[in-house]
C-alpha cells in the first residue's frame, strides 16, 4: 500500500473543565467514515511508540486514527494532580465527539496501559462503537498499592497527598484520583462488556502481569485475547510492535467492516 498519501495533522478539542486537549490525526488516502481514539498510559503521551505505531498503521489500512494526550500530559492543557479515570473517560468521549463532529459515523477505541482501561469504561457507556482494544491493561482488578508502593499509599493516607516521579517529571496525585478509581469495577465491566474487544498483552508485562489478560477470558469467552510472546508493558521491540499494530488494525478493519456505513 502507498503510504505517502497518508497525512497527519495536529488537532485539539476540549474537555468538560475548558481545558485544551492536544491530539494528532492520521487520515489515510482514501476518504472515510471510520475512526479510532487512541488514549495512552500513564504519565505517558500520545507520542509513545506503540500507540504512534498502530495510528500509522491503520491509516496504512484506510482507516483514521486520533491519538491524544489526557489532560496533565504531553502537550494537553490542565494540572495532573487532578488526574482521574473519570475526568480521563470523558476526554476519551470527547475525542470521539471530535470524530462526530468531522463527518466519522463508525468508531473504535483503543488504549495503553491506563488507557487500555480507559477505552473499556468509555467503551462501556458509549453506544453503537465498532470495537475496543486494550493493550497491556489492568482488566481484571483495581489494586493501586502494588504500583505506588506502601510507603507512597502512607503517605496518601496521612496528607491526603502522594508524591512520585515518572518519566523525568515531579507528579502530585490527590485523594480524588483513588476515591474515583473506587467508582468502577473493570471485571464486572469485562464481563457484561457488549462491543467486540481485543485484548493485547505481553507475557513478559513487568508492570501487569499477564494472567490479568487470560482472567479476562474466563470473564467473558467473547473477548478476543492475543498474548505477545516475550513482550513487555511498553512493547518495546519493534518487531513486536509491528507484529501488534498490523493485528489491531486488521481486527479494527474487521469491525468495521461487519457494521455497515
Amino acid at each position: 500500500m502507498n503510504t505517502s498519501k497518508n497525512k497527519t495533522r495536529s488537532v485539539h478539542f476540549f474537555n468538560e473543565a475548558e481545558e485544551k486537549i492536544a491530539g494528532t490525526l492520521h487520515m489515510p488516502g482514501e476518504s472515510t467514515d471510520c475512526g479510532v481514539v487512541l488514549g495512552h498510559c500513564f504519565t505517558c503521551s500520545r507520542h509513545i511508540s506503540i500507540i504512534r505505531e498502530i495510528s500509522t498503521v491503520l491509516a496504512e489500512k484506510g482507516m483514521a486514527a486520533l491519538r491524544f494526550d489526557f489532560s496533565g500530559n504531553g502537550q494537553s492543557e490542565g494540572d495532573f494532580s487532578h488526574t482521574s479515570y473519570s475526568k480521563h473517560i470523558g476526554e476519551m468521549e470527547g475525542a470521539v465527539g471530535f470524530f462526530a463532529e468531522h463527518g466519522y459515523t463508525r468508531f473504535g477505541l483503543a488504549g495503553h496501559s491506563m488507557g487500555a482501561a480507559v477505552a473499556v469504561l468509555a467503551g462501556a457507556r458509549l453506544k453503537d462503537v465498532s470495537g475496543v482494544c486494550a493493550l497491556g491493561g489492568r482488566m481484571a482488578g483495581k489494586e493501586s498499592a502494588p504500583f505506588f508502593g506502601t510507603e507512597k499509599m502512607e503517605e496518601l493516607r496521612r496528607t491526603g497527598r502522594l508524591h512520585f516521579e515518572s518519566r523525568g517529571r515531579g507528579l502530585e496525585l490527590k485523594e480524588n484520583f483513588f476515591t474515583d478509581l473506587q467508582k468502577y469495577d473493570l471485571r464486572e465491566t469485562v464481563r457484561n462488556f457488549k462491543p467486540p474487544l481485543l485484548v493485547v498483552h505481553g507475557d513478559q508485562d513487568e508492570i501487569i502481569p499477564v494472567e490479568n489478560a487470560r482472567e479476562v477470558q474466563s470473564l467473558n469467552p467473547d473477548v478476543d485475547v492475543e498474548i505477545v510472546s516475550g513482550a513487555n508493558h511498553m512493547f518495546s521491540d519493534p518487531d513486536h510492535r509491528r507484529h501488534i499494530a498490523d493485528t489491531v488494525a486488521n481486527w479494527f478493519k474487521n469491525r468495521f467492516e461487519a457494521v455497515p456505513e
